[in-house]
């Protein structure tokens, strides 16, 4: 689903990604951290695909939202885990949307 974000500028948080084998609890852990992360101030919205490669993006009011949802314990505590059993391989890119358009029939 496209997520409905507000009109720009606001923020986008780009999470590429590469799994290690098997599930190991990942999907379980990543519903929660969507659940928490719609909680946070700021948070406005996701998307997410996997393939070869993970991506998801969320989207945030302010760099301050980000920062405070990096900062998270339980957020941090996963991310941890994300590196210790999860992830091969990982990319965090934050920038400001300027502008946007799109299409909806």
């Amino acid at each position: 689903m496209i997520a409905k974000t507000p009109s720009a500028p606001y923020y986008a948080v780009i999470f590429t990604s590469v799994r290690t084998d098997g599930d190991n609890n990942y999907n379980d852990a990543s519903d929660k951290m969507l659940e928490l992360a719609q909680k946070q101030p700021g948070f406005l919205g996701v998307e997410s695909a996997r393939e070869n490669v993970g991506i998801t993006v969320s989207y945030w009011d302010s760099l301050e939202a980000i920062k405070n949802w990096k900062q998270n314990s339980e957020h941090s505590l996963v991310r941890e885990k994300g590196r210790e059993l999860w992830y091969k391989s990982f990319k965090v890119r934050i920038c400001k949307v300027e502008k946007d358009y799109g299409f909806e029939k």
